[in-house]
């Protein structure tokens, strides 16, 4: 998760001061998936720059209005409309998309290379997809583009607490609805078989090994000879949650265990057990187990205490009878 190449592109294309917040990941093949955020409140008014021309779309989701936008196809203007929040557009890097900046602009945008497209599509069983259905300038209203948007936003805004298997899983499922909605690939059935117990136990144990989450799913998949969309599905299938789910689940666990140590901080805990700091260890915590880390400590402890209280006043009266 680091600046990528689209940073680079679309601080020029954009005219940023400085390169946008950018989370990365790669597919099977290696090719470089990216999402990431763009504002500027005090924009130069001017046409924007020329991206370099790739068989490959970008998805953006529009996190604010943009009144009378005009948009270019192939140096020309193709459409004038209203921009709106919440709306979907697609863009054909084949085509240098542009448009006229002369308004405060925030969007998300997603890279996705054909080849991860056609990969997915090869992964359900069907061959390469056609030219992604879009109209330039036209928004689509999108719930799930729009809810996977949200999710990595705030992934974009605290990347040290975005987990390398949560990027890879969120653009993952992205590519998955794009090629599904946009490049009329019918759904296929759900993988209904998980992994084997071996490949269960494995998985985990390489899950386990790296609380802190840098582990793609892409490497870990690799060890199956699986691919990530494979993997994913069946591991869900085999525990009942995705990948970077479960592996939540085991740095809570993890920190339950620590905090049975009286002389540990919340704070050497929440490092300790794979979470970027107490801050992002109290959210996920609290999220997952329903109350906060210290009052959980607290209630365990009081609970220990009582039970060992009760030990001490049975004592007597056993020894008595």
């Amino acid at each position: 998760m680091a600046h990528g190449a689209l940073a680079q592109k679309l601080e020029r294309f954009l005219h940023l001061k400085d390169a946008p917040p950018t989370l990365v990941t790669r597919s099977l093949r290696s090719a470089e998936l990216a999402v990431t955020e763009t504002r500027d409140d005090h924009p130069v008014t001017r046409l924007s720059e020329s991206l370099p021309a790739e068989d490959a779309y970008l998805v953006s989701v529009k996190l604010r209005d943009f009144v009378d936008c005009e948009c270019w196809e192939r140096g020309r203007c193709v459409i004038k409309n209203d921009i709106r929040a919440g709306a979907t557009y697609l863009y054909d890097l084949k085509r240098d998309p542009r448009y006229v900046i002369d308004k405060p602009f925030h969007s998300l945008f997603f890279h996705l290379p054909r080849s991860v497209l056609d990969d997915m599509a090869r992964q359900s069983g069907a061959g390469p997809i056609g030219e992604l259905a879009y109209q330039p300038g036209i928004g689509h209203d999108d719930p799930t583009i729009r809810h996977l948007g949200a999710s990595l936003l705030a992934a974009l805004r605290r990347p040290d607490e975005a987990n390398q298997l949560f990027v890879d899983h969120m653009m993952l499922a992205l590519s998955a609805h794009v090629v599904a909605t946009y490049g009329g690939l019918r759904r296929a059935e759900p993988v209904r078989g998980g992994l084997a117990p071996w490949q269960v136990k494995r998985a985990c144990e390489r899950l386990e090994s790296d609380l802190h989450g840098k582990l793609s799913l892409e490497q870990i998949a690799a060890e199956f000879d699986l691919s990530v969309s494979h993997f994913s599905r069946a591991f869900r299938v085999s525990t009942g949650l995705p990948p970077h789910r479960w592996l939540l689940r085991q740095r809570v666990d993890t920190a339950k265990q620590l905090m049975t140590v009286r002389d540990l901080s919340l704070a050497e805990i929440a490092v300790s057990a794979g979470f970027a700091n107490q801050s992002h260890f109290t959210r996920v915590f609290s999220s997952l187990v329903g109350i906060s880390p210290g009052t959980w400590r607290r209630e365990r402890a009081a609970t220990a205490l009582d039970a060992r209280d009760s030990g001490a006043a049975a004592s007597p009266a056993a020894g008595n009878r």
